[in-house]
């Protein structure tokens, strides 16, 4: 009886092993093959760029000041408007100016009459000195007195002209072209050329500069974009504006310079470009974002970032054969550029990669494709 026990319970369970390995096969049997959304690798040409906040700065800003000291009598310009080089500000009161003037060109006749008595003295005295019929010390007084007087007429010319010149200084006019501020004095204001502050400003912005911050140690990547272009470093980056609603600026910019000093707190240089500015859209100030191209690629191979995983520290994608079988491929990637890698080595153009549902593959595991095409993003 034990023996048919033992016997019975050995078949019982032989049976529910086979059982459970056939509904372990059938389960794998059922198991659906996994899907994954490919895309094709394709090449484009590709520009890599940088978005660095800037500040708009005016390309000239002359401060107005008076020359000569007097009350101000008016002012000449309308408060926040254009005004050309040349153009009368204010007016200063000409009165105690036009009196010196008139003092100066009085002093100056009364020069030049002695100046004509002092030769006529000396022209006399000439013929009568060869003769010995006057003294030699006479006759060499004489002629001290015509040199003096020719210096008295000299020295009361060049105060004619200085005080000609203080009153065309009162009235003030502008040094430059450009946009002018708020007047900063009124009418009946003392003013002096040793104020410290100024009567108003102008500001020439029909070109303007931007003023870019950038860390020192990216100078070299830019370097190698500057190097890409012209000689003229002016010509060999296009340089984009956006302003503060992120609209794209119509002029594009032009790269000057960069800064020669790094600022011991921050580490940055300064990078100065300079936009046409036509319509007086970007004014003093603002704050603008500047689009720095760092690279340029004629024909660039990319993928789209969510298709890269990290393994090791090392980039990989998801390849996908002919036999539609999944491969784990090690690829090097550059430059993240608007949502995609640029590829430098591992792939090439017309492979399928892997962009969605990755996580279920494995090395040499049939996959079922649900392609699109790629979607380009290049830099603007």
């Amino acid at each position: 009886m034990k023996m048919v026990r033992f016997f019975l319970r050995f078949r019982v369970l032989t049976f529910a092993i086979i059982l459970a390995g056939c509904e372990q096969e059938q389960s794998l049997e059922k198991s659906p093959t996994p899907q994954v959304v490919a895309v094709l690798v394709e090449s484009s040409p590709l520009i890599i760029t940088e978005d660095l906040p800037g500040r708009v700065a005016p390309l000239r800003v002359a401060e107005i000041r008076p020359q000569v000291s007097g009350i101000v009598q008016q002012r000449l310009f309308e408060q926040g408007r254009e005004v050309r080089a040349g153009q009368a500000l204010f007016q200063i009161h000409p009165a105690t100016f036009i009196a010196e003037r008139d003092i100066a060109a009085a002093s100056l006749r009364g020069a030049e009459a002695a100046l004509a008595r002092a030769k006529l003295q000396a022209q006399r005295l000439a013929p009568l000195v060869e003769i010995e019929a006057v003294s030699r010390q006479v006759y060499d007084d004489a002629v001290s007195q015509r040199e003096q007087a020719s210096a008295d007429v000299a020295q009361a010319n060049a105060t004619l002209a200085r005080r000609q010149l203080d009153l065309k200084f009162a009235k003030i006019e502008a040094p430059i072209s450009g946009r002018i501020d708020q007047a900063l004095v009124t009418e009946g204001a003392l003013v002096a050329s040793t104020d410290s502050g100024p009567m108003a400003r102008i500001q020439q912005i029909d070109k303007v500069y931007v003023d870019v911050r950038r860390p020192a140690a990216s100078l070299d990547t830019l370097q190698k974009a500057l190097s890409q272009g012209s000689a003229d470093i002016g010509n060999s980056l296009p340089v984009k504006i956006l302003l503060s609603n992120g609209d794209m600026y119509e002029s594009p910019g032009q790269i000057l310079f960069t800064g020669i000093n790094v600022d011991s707190g921050t580490g940055d240089v300064l990078l100065r470009v300079q936009v046409e500015n036509p319509k007086r859209q970007l004014l003093p100030g603002m704050f603008v974002q500047v689009r720095v191209p760092l690279a340029s690629y004629g024909d660039a191979l990319t993928v789209p970032q969510q298709s890269v995983v990290r393994l090791g520290g090392k980039a990989h994608v998801w390849t996908i054969d002919s036999q539609n079988l999944a491969q784990l491929t090690p690829v090097e990637v550059g430059e993240l550029s608007q949502g995609n890698y640029r590829v430098v080595s591992g792939l090439k153009k017309g492979q399928r990669i892997a962009i969605d549902g990755m996580e279920r593959l494995s090395d040499g595991l049939m996959v079922k494709l649900l392609e699109r095409p790629v979607e380009k993003t290049i830099a603007r």
